[in-house]
């Protein structure tokens, strides 16, 4: 059996990530390639992004083929199996592949809830507690958990996001867990907060299940401090994100190794994809990290951000990170992406039946959340939440004002 470190030359290794255009995200998505290149100094090991980021997909592919490669190990450099990793990164691979003779490339599996990405997640709920160790028994049974998922319109990974916040609470012995998701399923994290709330624990641990920072991230600490400024009588703990711990590198260093070993030890996502495109069960859809003539005019700026984080690469990894309680809320973009931006990018999301929930996305109506998903809300709740927004906005202000005492 191949192994990782005995890849022969014209080997090479692709990370795929989503982009941002939060340079705090793209330069801790590069931290996973250069924590990779650390451990193995002789392979050629490149990352690239569907859009917004550079370098895109195909420009990473193509420094692998200037570099004499001819196969090629993918992997999808997220949490779980939503559309981008099932849908979006095999075919702009696959597109690739089909236009360069000769070049084989193999997609593996998403990070998904390896163990050592449940050891990752654990220790940052463990540093947010200020514990080295996990507790006894019975240490935690006066602490919730609430862990929050980026949410999808896949259902499968919103359970995946379950699942996790299950084992976590069962391994750390926590006295309730409940998962809240910041993207387009229900409950949101503001409202899973405000319910949280209610359940009369003294302590609540906050944890984000991403891997980067950026807008979402700063998001989810303004409901935390919103939500706590509320409820003094509790005490809550942020979780900082996952960023390039050794857990995930262990995690990336697994699926690569999958990947080479064969489908039979992995999930064969290329292969899956192509079967559901044949079906007629999906579409190629164009993104950014496709080459397309259009796209030549800005193609140089791109390579030249590139070669500028290829030069930092060797020196990033010791790069400060703060914790996420002390990022800005500022930022532009999350990981995973955040979707504030106009209609002018080639983004995909399929419908989602539950848009209307009454705790789920439209309690974010007025936040900015994802262009391609305020499209779906019907009208009347639109108008009904920006309704609700203005009543409790205008409470607020009242509350604000200093009342004259009549004489």
């Amino acid at each position: 059996m191949t192994q990782l470190d005995s890849l022969p030359d014209n080997s090479g290794i692709l990370i795929c990530g989503h982009g941002s255009r939060a340079k705090i995200a793209e330069e801790e998505f590069s931290l996973l390639a250069s924590g990779l290149r650390s451990r193995y100094p002789d392979l050629h090991i490149e990352y690239g992004f569907l859009e917004y980021s550079a370098p895109n997909i195909h420009m990473a592919l193509d420094r692998l083929i200037e570099n004499g490669v001819k196969n090629i190990y993918a992997v999808p450099g997220m949490l779980f199996r939503a559309t981008h990793a099932q849908n979006d990164i095999p075919s702009v691979l696959m597109t690739y592949m089909d236009k360069h003779p000769g070049l084989t490339i193999k997609y593996g599996q998403e990070l998904g809830l390896h163990d050592e990405m449940i050891q990752a997640f654990q220790f940052r709920i463990l540093e947010a507690l200020g514990r080295d160790s996990p507790p006894s028994a019975g240490e935690l049974y006066d602490t919730m958990l609430v862990v929050v998922g980026r949410g999808t319109s896949v259902a499968a990974a919103n359970a995946e996001a379950s699942k996790l916040t299950r084992i976590v609470a069962e391994n750390l012995g926590f006295g309730w867990c409940e998962t809240v998701y910041s993207g387009v399923t229900f409950p949101s994290v503001g409202r899973g907060l405000e319910m949280a709330v209610k359940l009369g624990f003294k302590r609540i641990v906050v944890a984000p299940y991403f891997l980067f920072s950026g807008r979402l991230i700063g998001r989810i600490n303004a409901y935390i401090e919103k939500v706590a400024a509320e409820n003094p009588d509790i005490e809550f703990h942020t979780a900082d994100y996952l960023r390039d711990q050794s857990h995930v590198i262990n995690t990336f260093v697994a699926r690569i190794q999958e990947t080479i070993t064969g489908p039979e030890n992995s999930s064969d996502l290329m292969q899956d994809f192509r079967n559901r495109l044949a079906a007629g069960k999906v579409t190629v859809h164009h993104h950014h990290a496709e080459f397309q003539p259009e796209a030549e005019k800005h193609s140089e700026s791109d390579q030249r951000h590139w070669k500028e984080n290829r030069q930092t690469d060797a020196h990033s990894h010791n790069h400060p990170h703060a914790n996420a309680r002390d990022h800005s809320h500022s930022h532009d973009h999350s990981h995973d992406h955040d979707h504030s931006h106009g209609h002018s990018h080639r983004h995909h999301h399929e419908p989602y039946r539950h848009i209307a929930h009454p705790h789920g996305p439209r309690t974010m109506i007025g936040e900015n959340i994802c262009c391609c998903f305020m499209s779906q809300f019907p009208a009347d709740v639109v108008e009904e939440e920006m309704a609700l927004r203005a009543v409790k906005e205008k409470s607020t202000d009242e509350n604000r004002i200093p009342q004259c005492k009549k004489s």
